[in-house]
């Protein structure tokens, strides 16, 4: 029986730096929050940032979609939740929920086209057999 596919869920409060001067979050501070839960995502597949290192292989954005619904705001504090929504043999899709945790607002929707890739060469790779294994071939919805 294949494994639930891999889902992981960090925290962030809104500080000066991720707003504008209105005292609301700039869109890229999204994308910052996002890449910080990608990363954790990828640990929990077994892609640690040693072993990435070591290895010479990371998983590399390929494309992202992202809706913003509603703005979040100075010192607010939120929830990121990301997971797997597909997996095939050269590339995987991550997808992303940012919420207010006062409310429980969903304030931004992402999806995130991924690849592995050979560093320094920039070698796509093929999905290691494990993950095609546990969670290919399935979509997860939250």
């Amino acid at each position: 029986m294949s494994e639930p596919m891999p889902s992981v869920e960090t925290r962030e409060e809104v500080m000066f730096f991720d707003t504008d001067c209105g005292g609301v979050v700039h869109n890229t501070a999204y994308l910052r929050m996002i890449e910080t839960c990608r990363t954790r995502l990828a640990v929990s597949m077994g892609m640690d940032l040693a072993s990435m290192t070591g290895k010479g292989e990371f998983p590399v954005v390929t494309r992202t979609e992202i809706d913003y619904i509603r703005p979040a705001k100075l010192a607010d504090l939120l929830r990121i939740r990301g997971w797997i929504e597909d997996l095939a043999r050269a590339r995987f899709r991550c997808a992303f929920e940012v919420l207010r945790e006062s409310d429980g607002a969903v304030l931004v929707r992402a999806l995130q086209s991924c690849a592995l890739v050979s560093m320094p060469a920039g070698k796509p790779l093929r999905l290691p057999t494990d993950w095609v294994a546990k969670w290919g071939g399935r979509s997860f919805a939250l």
